[in-house]
């Protein structure tokens, strides 16, 4: 499906994506490390039912534990990458990934599954992080296009390891089931010995430039003045954590990745326990899902490419997240088709939301953060999803749907509400802020008109406030 009209296709793009051969290698490997996840979330709950035989209990303790785990895998990528190249860190990620993988299989016990399925998570979340700071370094300013593909690469490949899982699981022998972790754990291999091809991703000249250009102009800069990534005090770091306003755009982030806790959670389980509607229909949400991400995500990209773009796409998913609520809280009151027609209706509008929130939550990230220090704090931006992955389906089931219709309601209500509060926010950081504020004399003064053009209003080009 061609991004615009006239445009290269899904296929042509990924045969030349931005960043050229690192990026089309990348993708590949993402392509098959996802494939694994896919063998993984179709198999896990069953080979740890049936071959290890824990209790439901011990499962969700284990899984919850490991998503715990998880959360810290993106902020120590984030400092690591600070610090050392990104792509032997990815490649030991995986490395991380192929040996805990390989003691799943050997382990027999809830208490030595517990810190390797643990580690695991963390290498997941920290790969992941890494994934998203070499393709902002690789893709440049086309960051956007490049995490659209990387989205629609990611879930053909889920897609392909989940049909994969069917065949094993359809078997459903003890053999079948360590065959289907054995894949996972392969293609950690097969992911790491493509990363080895592709070269450490470097900073685009046109980011340098900017980033010196800002660091000039804060040096000659009024101690009051503004500068670049938000800081108030001149030349010196300040850090992901001791930024509040960039850590309440990652805490405002969590809500906005909610859709991904109702999509694998609160659709299922509402459509079972609340509706009359057949079960056989949640399959159709995950094909739902998948069509429609692999179908539209360039084209969805287009609107959220850029700062303005960016923080429009936050109000746009407050909405769909808001109409698709109401449709959940309304099925239950309908009939057995009526009520189908109007969670498939559901599915279709989360998913929309979906593909928004996947590109303008990492587009805010990027264009938040001082380039100088971005892997620092893109790596405390990945947290929002790894902590919505543990907190998200506990509210859904403990909260939300012990409310009824009216859980939901207040649900799309919060959500939409939040995204009027971050689009705010993030307006007001991104255009308070000018890239570069070069000093008086130097000759790269501002005009009125370029003034206007970078959306920094002149009565705020001297004072800046922390939002």
């Amino acid at each position: 499906m061609p991004a615009r009209a006239g445009g290269p296709g899904l296929l042509a793009q990924l045969r030349n994506p931005p960043g050229g051969r690192n990026a089309r290698i990348m993708l590949l490997a993402l392509g098959v490390d996802r494939a694994g996840t896919g063998l993984w979330a179709a198999s896990s709950v069953l080979y740890l039912t049936f071959v290890t035989h824990l209790s439901a209990q011990q499962i969700g303790v284990l899984l919850g534990a490991a998503g715990v785990a998880g959360i810290a895998g993106s902020p120590l990528a984030g400092r690591l990458a600070s610090r050392f190249p990104v792509r032997p860190l990815l490649i030991g990620c995986h490395l991380l990934r192929l040996v805990t993988l390989t003691l799943v299989l050997v382990c027999a016990d809830f208490e030595a599954l517990l810190p390797v399925v643990a580690f695991t998570y963390l290498g997941d979340r920290a790969a992941k992080t890494l994934e998203m700071l070499f393709a902002t370094r690789t893709a440049g300013e086309r960051r956007a296009a490049y995490q659209a593909l990387s989205r629609s690469a990611a879930n053909a490949g889920y897609a392909v390891g989940a049909g994969t899982a069917a065949v094993g699981l359809a078997v459903g022998t003890t053999d079948a089931y360590r065959a289907l972790i054995l894949g996972n754990a392969l293609s950690f291999v097969v992911a790491a010995a493509l990363v080895w091809r592709t070269g450490e991703p470097r900073e685009r000249a046109s980011e340098v430039v900017r980033t010196g250009r800002a660091a000039a102009g804060a040096s000659r800069a009024p101690a009051a003045g503004p500068t670049a990534g938000g800081t108030r005090e001149q030349g010196r770091r300040k850090g992901p954590w001791r930024d509040r306003g960039y850590l309440r755009f990652v805490l405002l982030d969590i809500p906005m990745n909610l859709d991904d806790s109702i999509l694998g959670v609160g659709l299922p389980l509402w459509l079972v326990n609340r509706t009359s509607a057949p079960h056989a229909l949640v399959p159709a949400f995950l094909v739902i899902n998948t069509v429609l991400v692999v179908a539209l995500q360039l084209t969805v990209s287009k609107r959220a490419e850029g700062p303005r773009r960016a923080v429009r796409a936050v109000l746009l998913y407050g909405t769909l997240m808001f109409v698709c609520c109401v449709c959940l809280a309304t099925a239950g009151g309908c009939g057995t088709w009526a009520a189908a027609a109007v969670l498939l209706a559901a599915a279709v509008l989360v998913t929309l939301a979906e593909l928004m929130r996947s590109v303008s939550s990492w587009e805010l990230a990027v264009l938040l953060a001082p380039p100088d220090e971005r892997a620092a704090y893109l790596g405390v931006a990945g947290m929002a999803q790894s902590i919505q992955k543990s907190a998200g389906p506990p509210l859904l089931t403990g909260v939300v749907m012990a409310a009824g219709p009216v859980g939901w309601l207040v649900l799309g209500t919060a959500v939409a509400g939040l995204a009027v509060v971050q689009q705010r926010a993030c307006t007001r950081r991104l255009f308070r802020v000018p890239k570069a504020v070069p000093a008086p004399g130097t000759g790269m003064e501002l005009d009125p008109a370029d003034r206007r053009s970078t959306g920094e209003p002149p009565e705020q080009a001297q004072a800046f406030e922390a939002f």
